[in-house]
């Protein structure tokens, strides 16, 4: 999982680097595609059945593109990024049996302010989450800390969408929300394998479908970001999977 962590990490980096104005977001998804068989893996979201929101559908991607007020989950298409948005890219991929998942919020251009400190503040909601990812500790501890920094910023955790489990499956128990109480739910125990990954917008926490009718975004069209990593719990605290 961790040579899977890495190749995710570096695919990742790539595409992010080609996000500019005037680029379509299938041409993302077609970058993550030909990186992905680069590598001999194959892309965990693309035909995915039972997620969120599909209801039976097989999701038709392998990247997810998330624009502005869109959370999570959006298929590329011919909509072209402008100055001034800000895009989470979401991408799993499938490697040597076993599952790896990542996602981050880029800036495209010049952005506001608020918009900036969006996507810093969930940032370090992250890695003040992993900081707490640490066997004896609980999964409530991780929750706090992500929901205590995020609206100590000024922004909303987002509460209908949570971190998992993930290994052998691209989506296992447990499930982790990213707001609770120290001390409360399961305890963390040395070989989990889980993936945190706060969410947080400008206004409500609430969201609806979003137009493409797989995604999800802010019901009242908020600016939002999301972050994630996949993380191992070792004898000495945890270690980044997805990360360079």
């Amino acid at each position: 999982m961790r040579e899977a962590g890495k190749i995710l990490a570096g695919i990742m980096a790539e595409v992010s680097a080609k996000i500019k104005p005037g680029i379509a977001t299938e041409y993302l998804e077609e970058a993550a595609l030909a990186l992905i068989s680069k590598h001999k893996a194959k892309p965990s979201f693309k035909g995915y059945k039972g997620g969120a929101g599909l209801a039976g559908k097989l999701f038709p991607s392998a990247l997810c593109v998330s624009i502005n007020e869109e959370l999570v989950h959006c298929v590329p298409s011919e909509r072209v990024l402008k100055e001034g948005d800000i895009v989470s890219l979401d991408l799993g991929i499938f490697y040597n049996g076993f599952h790896s998942d990542m996602a981050i919020t880029v800036l495209v251009g010049k952005v506001s302010l608020e918009a900036q400190r969006l996507i810093v503040a969930t940032k370090k909601a992250l890695k003040r989450g992993i900081s707490k990812a640490r066997a004896g500790n609980t999964f409530g501890d991780i929750a706090n800390a992500v929901q205590r920094h995020i609206e100590g910023q000024g922004f909303t955790v987002i509460k209908e969408f949570c971190g998992h489990g993930i290994g052998r499956n691209l989506h296992e128990e447990p499930q982790i929300p990213n707001y609770g109480k120290r001390g409360e739910g399961e305890r963390i125990k040395e070989g989990m394998v889980f993936c945190l990954e706060p969410m947080a917008a400008i206004g409500d926490w609430k969201t609806k479908k979003a137009k493409d009718d797989f995604g999800f975004q802010m019901a009242d069209n908020s600016l939002c970001a999301h972050f994630e990593h996949t993380i191992a719990i070792t004898k000495i605290g945890f270690h980044i999977l997805t990360e360079l």
